[in-house]
């Protein structure tokens, strides 16, 4: 492994996280449209999809933390290499599932590889952060929010023009072109600092369930508005079919810009203040969507709740791979674990309270969730953590020309 002084990395090391994020999220994406016609050939009922999702679900948790110890004992570089190439061919093997068992087979293996690269990537993107001083994660998940919509929005046009299948292989084939052009540029992380007691006085342990419980609180208000959102409008608040897909809509447009702006927002504040003042915005937009008088009033609360809502996880995911003594692929897998595991049982849960009392009171239990991940903002000190001066960037031999090595 070649040694290089660290100097100011080009825009390349930025640029090939951000592929990796584009790939996972069209990957996702793709799978959407797909829905209503894997439905139709294998002859299942929605309720059987949400037992194959929760398959997904199941796979992905059991996945990340080995991801974790992977990269804890080779690298982020060298994990991401192997779960991203696994990852790119992952929806073809959904959708050309001949019956229900391979399915259920499919979408644990479908859930395992996505989560093994959604941890390796955002510990690449810590490692990418340590080494330009500035933030990169917010845009990251930024990448991924436009990947998933490149991916949702051509797939009706390629099922038409390709079928199915022919659409999945597109999606896999784009994917993988994508993954091996961004593998050999790169970066490794270099190994965690000598363990030391945070800022805060707690235990290292106790401040990274900490985050994981602020994280698991930040991501179901992001699945409840993406599940009950449409049927809220249109059944409590009279909305029309098309105007309660606004719900969403306006949700992720703003998230998604928002996390392009987040990173500039989070190095001029810094990730407290950040997560804090976002958790606020996005809890006082809950409370107003889940007691708006009418529609247009609620799809602008969950419009603002997309601008509150879209930082936190990425300043939480920074803060879980900087804790002191611990390898990012340790911190970032106990966080997207902890997370994650609200996709198994929180939209059930939410489903079985909107079907006897209402989805008014499940939106405003999501902005009390959102008030205690502002509560939790002072664990995230790590995010604003910098790389020490005259620390060492580790750049792979293969991908370093002899005679411009400038360039990092």
């Amino acid at each position: 492994m070649q040694h290089v002084a660290r100097t100011p990395i080009s825009g390349r090391a930025r640029l090939v996280v951000a592929a990796m994020f584009f790939a996972n999220g069209f990957i996702l994406g793709g799978w959407a449209p797909q829905v209503p016609l894997f439905l139709t050939r294998l002859d299942i009922s929605e309720t059987t999809l949400g037992l194959l999702l929760a398959g997904f679900g199941l796979g992905a948790l059991i996945a990340m933390p080995t991801a974790g110890w992977f990269i804890a004992r080779h690298g982020s570089r060298a994990t991401l290499q192997v779960v991203a190439i696994a990852c790119a061919p992952a929806l073809l093997l959904v959708v050309a599932a001949p019956n229900l068992a391979t399915a259920a087979v499919a979408f644990v293996a479908f859930g395992a590889v996505f989560g093994g690269m959604d941890v390796s990537m955002n510990a690449n993107a810590v490692a990418v952060e340590r080494r330009l001083g500035r933030a990169i994660m917010s845009s990251s998940h930024g990448f991924w929010s436009l990947g998933g919509f490149a991916g949702g929005a051509t797939g009706g046009f390629l099922i038409k023009i390709a079928g199915p299948i022919g659409h999945a292989a597109i999606v896999s084939a784009i994917a993988l072109m994508l993954v091996l052009s961004a593998l050999p540029r790169l970066i490794d992380e270099d190994p965690p600092e000598p363990e030391r007691k945070p800022a805060s006085g707690l235990p290292r342990g106790l401040t990274i369930y900490l985050l994981g419980v602020a994280a698991l609180f930040a991501m179901i208000p992001e699945g409840a508005v993406v599940d009950w959102g449409a049927l809220f409008l249109s059944t409590e608040l009279g909305a029309s079919l098309t105007v309660a897909g606004f719900a969403y809509a306006a949700f992720a447009g703003t998230m998604a810009a928002m996390r392009f702006a987040g990173d500039g927002v989070r190095d001029r504040f810094g990730g407290v203040t950040t997560l804090r003042w976002s958790a606020v915005v996005a809890s006082l937009a809950m409370l107003g969507a889940a007691f708006a008088p009418n529609a247009p009033v609620a799809i602008g609360c969950f419009a603002l709740a997309g601008v509150g809502i879209a930082n936190i996880v990425p300043v939480i995911f920074s803060a879980a791979g900087n804790q002191p003594g611990m390898a990012a692929g340790v911190g970032m897998s106990v966080v997207t674990s902890m997370g994650y595991s609200g996709i198994l049982v929180a939209p059930s849960a939410m489903g079985y309270v909107g079907e006897r009392i209402g989805f008014a009171p499940v939106f405003a239990g999501m902005g009390v969730l959102l008030a205690v991940v502002a509560m939790l903002g002072g664990f995230a000190r790590a995010a604003d953590r910098k790389q020490p001066a005259g620390g060492r960037l580790r750049v792979p031999e293969d991908s370093i020309d002899a005679n411009r090595r400038d360039r990092y």
